[in-house]
């Protein structure tokens, strides 16, 4: 399909209401690029142009108009099954990601078999001076190294980490409490030692009190590691 093909396409399955929603969630992106259509009818739609061809045309034509755009080109990576091409379509795009619902949604299902090779990619991702190529790099860590591979490396990783970038600063928030839920007696050194800058200190223990994988005694332990809120 060519562009306006998939503009008009996208258009007819138009959402006003939800539009208004996602323009007040993902401020850093102009209201006027926002098309609002519900993530199941794109990812549909993304399905869909994934079967035209073995690799769609669509991936070629970067940066894209509308967010819309920007979550199927994320949609198709997330789906390719060979992980050298994947990798490859996913260095392409990440420079164009520009709000943390595209980066977020994400998720190249192929890296679950791929994890050895994936960490060296994700050290090149957290170095990086794209907000959300960072961002990227510490959901993957998130997503694949807090269970079977963990290596306490990992989080301090994440600690090393610092930004002036909102979006940035709360998914190290949100790495960290999902690690403390995951990998409590690892993790728990990083906030009674206050490795985190203070606001991302205080964002991920809010996070993790609000967590049900959190035991009651550990939330109030939490609790009493806030800086400035004793």
């Amino acid at each position: 399909m060519t562009e306006k093909e998939i503009v008009t396409e996208l258009k007819r399955k138009q959402d006003p209401g939800y539009r208004e929603m996602q323009i007040r969630i993902i401020p850093t992106i102009p209201a006027a690029s926002i098309i609002g259509v519900r993530t199941p009818e794109l990812r549909a739609f993304a399905k869909k142009l994934a079967k035209e061809e073995k690799r769609p045309a669509f991936l070629d034509r970067l940066p894209h108009r509308c967010f819309e755009e920007n979550q199927l080109h994320a949609f198709i990576v997330s789906e390719m099954k060979d992980y050298g091409e994947c990798l490859e379509e996913l260095k392409r795009f990440l420079p164009f990601v520009d709000n943390w619902a595209t980066c977020d949604q994400m998720s190249p299902k192929v890296f679950k078999k791929h994890r050895q090779e994936l960490t060296e990619e994700i050290r090149s991702w957290l170095g990086s001076d794209e907000p959300y190529t960072v961002r990227f790099g510490i959901k993957m860590l998130m997503e694949h190294y807090l269970e079977q591979d963990f290596d306490g490396s990992y989080p301090q990783m994440v600690a090393e980490l610092r930004s002036e970038e909102y979006y940035v600063n709360m998914m190290i928030a949100w790495y960290f409490a999902t690690a403390l839920a995951k990998q409590y007696d690892a993790v728990l050194p990083y906030i009674e030692e206050h490795r985190l800058d203070v606001w991302t200190h205080n964002k991920a223990i809010q996070k993790s009190v609000e967590s049900y994988r959190i035991t009651e005694e550990q939330k109030a332990y939490l609790k009493s590691l806030k800086i400035g809120k004793k």
